[in-house]
């Protein structure tokens, strides 16, 4: 019973972790996100859902489900993840073009023009060779293994 409430934790811990760095990074370090950041985020956004409910939903088999469900969803920010990152490492070409931070209201051509463009093609922040999308990745990736290892864990008797 611990390794399921372990899992729980995890599937809504991690999402929100990583949100908050990548909304962090955006309000607080001014990094704006392209259209491929965006599209990292929304399965974490979905995640939540599942993962909360893991903590109110009674019965070890649906919350069991939930956890997986959110596993799924943090897998396909990973797996997003991994695309971008190989985007921005020039492994393969991207699929979207390129976007700039919203408006600030005014004249909508100048404000199109004054915006810096943010292309997906190029990583804005990296460490150690690694940027925001290979983290992402990682730690999605990485965290749905830890999740589902834990979740589907057998219990000893």
């Amino acid at each position: 019973m611990r390794d399921l409430s372990t899992a729980r934790a995890l599937a809504l811990c991690l999402p929100v972790a990583l949100l908050a760095g990548a909304l962090g990074s955006q309000y607080l370090g001014g990094l704006y996100p392209c259209e491929m950041c965006h599209w990292q985020r929304w399965p974490h956004y979905a995640a939540l859902m599942p993962a909360g409910l893991a903590f109110v939903v009674p019965g070890r088999a649906a919350r069991r489900l939930l956890v997986t469900l959110a596993a799924l969803a943090i897998a396909i920010s990973g797996a997003i993840g991994v695309f971008h990152a190989g985007v921005e490492y020039h492994w393969w070409n991207g699929i979207t073009a390129c976007t700039a931070p919203p408006t600030r209201g005014g004249d909508l051509l100048a404000d199109i023009l004054s915006r810096p463009l943010i292309r997906c093609d190029v990583a804005q922040w990296s460490l150690g060779g690694i940027s925001l999308a290979g983290f992402n990745a990682i730690f999605s990736l990485g965290g749905v293994i830890a999740i589902l290892a834990l979740a589907w864990k057998r219990q000893r008797r």
